[in-house]
């Protein structure tokens, strides 16, 4: 399989993960990037059976009303049972780096209230040690400037994402060159930086389950 069929066999797998244990007051929470747009086009299939959903992005939030799935807004809802998105890396200990396409705080917060995270991603993203893809953080406009002078005595190259205004209206910083052999320590770090909003370090609350889809096939693999 290739990247992309490796993708797609891994959004079938999360949709039959999920398919059996929906019920009348499951609410979904959806993320946001190209391995999640697969798990919401597969939810077309079984709408009927969605009771309500709730979407990381406001470009996830469209995909799922375009296909006619209910969206509300998590202050409307009482929980959320399972929240399915995507990762830019991860490791076996289910940390992982996400952000890349700047929906991380939102992701974030999702990832907080869901009672189980279900990530889904091929094989490229499992790596021993995080931080080959640039860390996103996502800042207060006004302090772009500070957060990244902080971030380089942190030994990182932070780098301006320019054109990208968040849905929150902040801006991102990628920090390249950042290797990360201590997520949980760096999470907290960073975001203890005034003007830092939040990383995309998922290490305090990692994934649940990684649905990864590799060439023989899709593995499921939990925490170690």
């Amino acid at each position: 399989m290739d990247q992309q069929q490796m993708k797609q066999a891994v959004a079938d797998a999360a949709l039959e993960y999920i398919r059996s244990k929906l019920d009348n007051d499951t609410v979904l929470g959806i993320g946001t990037g190209s391995t999640a747009n697969l798990f919401i086009d597969n939810l077309a299939s079984i709408k009927g059976h969605i009771n309500a959903t709730v979407a990381s992005s406001e470009a996830s939030a469209a995909r799922l009303k375009s296909h006619g799935i209910p969206v509300y807004d998590l202050n409307s809802v009482n929980q959320v049972d399972f929240y399915i998105d995507g990762a830019d890396e991860s490791n076996s200990a289910l940390q992982l780096i996400k952000g890349g396409g700047a929906a991380l705080t939102r992701e974030k917060i999702v990832t907080a209230v869901a009672e189980q995270f279900i990530c889904i991603a091929d094989e490229s993203k499992l790596v021993h040690t995080l931080g080959q893809f640039p860390l996103p953080v996502e800042v207060i406009p006004m302090a772009r400037s500070h957060v990244a002078r902080e971030l380089v005595k942190l030994g990182g190259d932070p780098v301006y994402r320019e054109g990208v205004v968040t849905d929150n209206g902040n801006i991102i910083l990628d920090v390249y060159n950042f290797s990360i052999p201590k997520p949980l320590e760096t999470e907290a770090r960073i975001n203890n930086i005034t003007g830092v909003v939040t990383n995309g370090l998922f290490a305090l609350k990692p994934a649940d389950v990684l649905l990864l889809g590799t060439a023989g096939g899709v593995k499921t693999l939990r925490a170690e």
